[in-house]
């Protein structure tokens, strides 16, 4: 009975706790559609207290099924905290045939007495691919593109497969600007296009000379929309971007990037009921190289820098605030200048205050506090100057500038920051001598340095004069060490150089320190999110040792050399078969189309720990 009670009470406590939580209607449906093409709409309630439900108005919309009601619900228990959660989902599948913009009005549901609604959402409906443009979609000669000359297409690549076209799967280059000055932020995206079905695409951006680049970090599962492209619709997704900042003036070019595609198609020459009794497959594998075209960018100098110039191009504001403006003397006063907006945050240098002369300055603290965005690095950059008075009396603080060119007037601008006047009072036990500052007035100066110390006290110890160092047992002493030193060295010398002789001894000697060294480099490459750097590095720390401990070629270097190396020399089998995973994982994550950090962290581990548990037991 006693523990039925604390079940009840759990429960009421739990369902109160939910209900007091604000319900939410929430609807989702794709964007774009394509003519004569069913879809799915669906909304959401995150409660199951619901009385009744009312559908929206799917003007323009032909409703083929639903309203389908389905409900969920779950309930955790995680370090004695309890979580519950309930849903309702209506689902309608719709359809229309007539090309648009339409919206899906608002449902409604009524949750204990009140009436909660949905938003509104638009739907765009696209015309169906026209016959006539099959011949014209994709590629053309010109290059075709979007607004301004800006977004090209790829040009026809070669294929494995000459049943499929540059119409059917290609890529766009498009870079915001064309015409921009040093440090001006660029957004270059590659948006691919296909009426295939494109599973697998490898490829990256080359390094580019005379940009600073940064990849702008992108949902790792890509989802597809439709778009309208040259009167066909393709299932369309940005695969990558970048923000470029150019380092130096002139024309610089982007090369154009080779892409490899598997794309799955059917194989029309198998009768597919043939193909299913003899166990054969219908659909084949076909690798399609997709090549971007190249852009040019013209990058303009900027103009004769003004004295002070900050180094920042972009659109900035700066403001700043002082700690206190009362202080004791030898208290130490924080002013702070902080640089908000969006441009080349990284290179702008410290702006310069120009305190008394009187005050003990210390170099200012950087806070970095921005984010990588599509129109450049924003945010802000928080400068932190600590600085100590030493002297009683008023003093002026001056504003400090801070110049920068902007982006949008193509001029220089110098913004001012607060000027503060600090009020420093005598400090407590200070002493000193009264002195004059640089405004007239009397204060003290505190001794900071003691000039006369205090007399030395205990046991001194005196020589006799006339007592020398010459002839004493010490003096030989001075030689003798030396002298058996050099030898041990010398001893110890030869047998080094005897053990380097042995290439196959000195390679196993320093094979654990070689794999941990490049280890300490994946590291680096795994807190930068370089994936394919990581994985070459992790491969070259795991086939390197192996090569080094055992001192096989690189043409005898397979896996199953290794594992009868490993074997030969006792390893636990557990021990060899980790190993090899290791190494199986490291080389099928090398070649995948996208990773995320917390698998690469993974790898790292199971790596060191292989590496660690193989040099414990040889």
């Amino acid at each position: 009975m006693k523990r039925l009670l604390h079940i009840f009470i759990f429960l009421c406590f739990s369902i109160s706790s939910f209900a007091d939580g604000d319900v939410t209607f929430r609807v989702s449906a794709p964007s774009t559609v394509e003519a004569g093409g069913k879809f799915r709409v669906q909304f959401t309630v995150n409660t199951q207290n619901v009385s009744s439900f009312s559908a929206p108005d799917f003007k323009g919309f032909e409703v083929i099924y639903g309203p389908a009601t389905s409900s969920q619900s779950s309930f955790q228990i995680i370090n004695g905290r309890t979580s519950q959660s309930s849903s309702i989902i209506y689902t309608f599948v719709l359809m229309s045939d007539t090309p648009g913009t339409y919206t899906i009005g608002s449902a409604s549901v009524q949750v204990e007495g009140k009436t909660v609604k949905s938003k509104p959402v638009q739907v765009r409906v696209l015309a169906g691919s026209s016959q006539g443009a099959q011949g014209g979609g994709g590629a053309t000669n010109g290059g075709g593109g979007y607004g301004n000359g800006r977004q090209q297409q790829s040009a026809p690549a070669s294929s494995s497969s000459s049943n499929i076209s540059a119409h059917d799967l290609f890529m766009t280059a498009t870079a915001s600007r064309t015409s921009v000055h040093e440090q001006e932020a660029i957004l270059l995206t590659y948006k691919i296009y296909t009426l295939l079905d494109l599973r697998q695409l490898d490829g990256k951006l080359p390094t580019l000379d005379g940009f600073q680049i940064q990849e702008i970090p992108l949902p790792r599962t890509k989802e597809f929309s439709i778009e309208s492209y040259n009167g066909r619709n393709y299932q369309t997704v940005v695969w990558s971007q970048y923000l470029l900042f150019p380092q130096k003036s002139g024309t610089l070019t982007i090369p154009s990037i080779t892409y490899e595609g598997l794309v799955i198609t059917r194989n029309r020459t198998i009768d597919p009921i043939e193909a299913f009794f003899n166990g054969q497959s219908g659909y084949s594998e076909v690798k399609r190289k997709i090549t971007t075209p190249a852009l040019t960018i013209h990058v303009s100098p900027l103009p004769s820098k003004p004295e002070g110039f900050s180094g920042a191009v972009g659109k900035f504001s700066v403001s700043s605030s002082i700690s206190t403006q009362e202080v004791d003397a030898n208290e130490a006063v924080t002013l702070k200048i902080n640089v908000k907006g969006s441009g080349n945050m990284k290179l702008i240098s410290t702006p310069t205050v120009n305190f008394p002369k009187d005050f003990e300055t210390y170099d200012a603290k950087v806070n970095d506090k921005f984010q990588l965005t599509t129109s450049g690095l924003s945010g802000a950059k928080e400068f932190e100057y600590l600085f100590v008075p030493r002297h009683a009396g008023t003093y002026e603080i001056p504003a400090a500038d801070f110049i920068y060119f902007d982006t949008e007037a193509r001029a220089y601008k110098t913004l001012r920051t607060e000027a503060y006047t600090l009020k420093v009072n005598k400090g407590k036990g200070t002493s000193g001598q009264n002195v004059s500052n640089y405004s007239g007035q009397q204060q003290d100066v505190q001794q900071l340095n003691q000039d006369i110390r205090f007399i030395k006290t205990g046991v001194v110890k005196l020589h006799q004069q006339g007592d020398s160092f010459f002839g004493t047992w010490k003096y030989a002493l001075a030689y003798v060490l030396p002298l058996l030193l050099f030898i041990i060295v010398l001893i110890l010398g030869r047998k080094q150089m005897k053990a380097n002789a042995n290439v196959a001894l000195s390679r196993g000697r320093k094979a654990n320190k070689v794999a941990l060294r490049r280890m300490k480099t994946a590291k680096k490459l795994l807190d930068a999110h370089d994936q394919n750097r990581f994985y070459d590095e992790v491969l070259r720390a795991l086939w390197g040792y192996v090569g080094d401990k055992f001192n096989m070629s690189q043409e005898s270097l397979n896996k199953e050399n290794i594992e009868q190396s490993l074997s030969s020399r006792h390893v636990p089998e557990e021990q060899i078969q980790q190993f090899m995973k290791v190494l199986n994982d490291c080389e099928f994550a090398r070649y995948a189309p996208g990773d995320a950090n917390e698998n690469m962290e993974n790898v790292y581990n199971s790596a060191i720990g292989a590496i660690t548990k193989m040099e414990d037991n040889l």
